[in-house]
């Protein structure tokens, strides 16, 4: 599972005309669901994004989390994190999970997020979206649980 990950002042969603998803300050969770991921990718990326420390406490560093600043997540499905481009000119989009598994990921990333307590709005799976966002910082990431999870790329950041 990957995950770009921006943290904003505000942020919207809008499908069909209609804003659908709104959030104050917190973050905007752009998510793709890779064949072969689990619901321990979905639940990961959820504790490892809700205890990142990239909000400025008093002095300007960032060593808040998104569970103590109190935000929100906008989360919006985009298996196009997945696109495979080292081939030609139009990306591949064979790594990406079947969009009904990828539903699934999806949502149980979104409750793993409302289980640790984070108020989740959310796009509309599959739909054509407009997203507006104030990147705060500008502060983006990006986590691929396979890499992190999975050990393939040893964590020697220190909590």
């Amino acid at each position: 599972m990957k995950a770009v990950i921006q943290r904003v002042s505000t942020a919207s969603v809008t499908v069909r005309g209609q804003v659908i998803g709104q959030i104050g300050q917190g973050l905007v969770v752009l998510l793709g669901v890779e064949r072969g991921d689990t619901e321990e990718d979905a639940v990961f990326i959820a504790e490892k994004i809700a205890n990142l420390r990239i909000f400025e406490d008093g002095d300007g560093k960032m060593n808040h989390s998104l569970l103590e600043i109190g935000g929100g997540i906008l989360a919006i499905s985009q298996f196009t994190l997945l696109g495979d481009t080292r081939k030609g000119r139009r990306p591949s989009w064979h790594l990406a999970a079947e969009p009904a598994e990828a539903n699934r990921l999806y949502q149980r990333y979104i409750e793993a997020s409302q289980e640790l307590g984070i108020p989740v709005a959310q796009g509309e799976f599959q739909a054509m979206m407009s997203v507006a966002l104030v990147n705060e910082g500008p502060v983006t990431l990006w986590i691929d649980s396979r890499m992190s999870r999975r050990g393939h790329v040893k964590d020697t950041a220190n909590d």
